[in-house]
């Protein structure tokens, strides 16, 4: 479904990504994990189009989408929930949820849609008409991630969902998306500073160190490797 080959990004003339190649194929579940500046946010803003690549492709099916402007891969079915929510404060719950539904292939679905989130997420149906500001960072967190379920992903991209939650919360969030997985058919894309639960909710994943990917392989590979247990596990 998604292939990047060998693509660049720069930051004021500094490399952030070095000849970065990676693939989701249909339905699967890749994780991305590394240190801080270790280029994974780069990697999915240069998928959803927010930070240009300069060289290399981005493949979406048989389709070449480089060159591609962000709103028109959100229309494809690339949604990029970003680290930090960025949900909108002075709507209500299900105004930011609907909203997500812009994307056409999805506006004609709204009321399903908007059960099914719900049903992932039973305390926005409580929380249904606040303020998106009011809610907690938690709370605010699952409706960034309702918010992109509601467009109907065909590529769901998230960036940190468990940063600065308590272990509890990030276990919650960590279990929503197993569910969604399970129940819902699209390609994830996870990039976690915790490793350990982003190798165990996947199929395969990437090691990214300094902008380049220095390891690939399946979970059980992947955890079972003395290097990344020392580096991202935690064991000696």
């Amino acid at each position: 479904m998604l292939k990047v080959n060998e693509i660049v990004a720069e930051y004021s003339g500094m490399k952030a990504l070095h000849q970065v190649s990676i693939t989701l194929n249909d339905g699967e579940f890749v994780s991305i994990i590394g240190s801080n500046g270790a280029g994974k946010s780069t990697l999915l803003k240069a998928v959803s189009g927010t930070v240009r690549c300069s060289s290399g492709q981005i493949f979406f099916g048989e389709k070449n989408i480089t060159k591609v402007p962000a709103h028109r891969r959100t229309g494809l079915g690339i949604i990029h929930i970003p680290e930090g929510r960025r949900i909108f404060p002075s709507l209500s719950v299900v105004e930011n949820l609907t909203v997500g539904a812009y994307r056409q292939g999805a506006r004609s679905s709204i009321p399903g849609n908007l059960e099914k989130v719900l049903k992932f997420f039973p305390i926005l149906q409580e929380r249904h008409s606040q303020l998106g500001g009011s809610l907690s960072g938690g709370e605010q967190q699952m409706l960034a991630i309702g918010r992109g379920l509601m467009a109907m992903p065909q590529i769901l991209m998230l960036d940190e969902p468990s940063l600065g939650f308590s272990p509890r919360m990030a276990d919650f969030i960590f279990d929503a998306i197993k569910d969604m997985r399970e129940k819902l058919k699209f390609g994830i894309l996870l990039v976690e500073q915790r490793a350990m639960e982003a190798l165990e909710l996947c199929d395969r994943g990437y090691i990214l160190e300094t902008g380049r990917v220095t390891l690939s392989s399946d979970r059980q590979n992947l955890i079972g490797n003395p290097l990344v247990q020392r580096a991202y596990l935690g064991t000696k």
